[in-house]
């Protein structure tokens, strides 16, 4: 796909409250254009809440076993 210098996507973290995702930066987006979202869990926060579960594993391991179940 040819993107021709332009930059036609990024990663902006956000928060949801109250119903609205808030970005936790400046975003300088055009007023009134739509945008295409995707949601993704934070991985890090993921390692957070699991660490354990699946007894001593690096964090390279946790992300290895997450993208085989996004895959799935």
């Amino acid at each position: 796909m040819y993107n021709w210098g332009l930059e036609l996507s990024r990663v902006i973290r956000v928060r949801y409250e109250k119903g609205v995702l808030k970005p936790l930066s400046s975003v300088n987006l055009e007023e009134g254009k739509e945008y295409k979202v995707i949601v993704e869990e934070d991985i890090d926060e993921l390692i957070k809440k699991y660490r354990g579960v699946l007894g001593k594993s690096s964090v390279e391991e946790f992300r290895e076993l997450e993208e085989e179940a996004q895959a799935q």
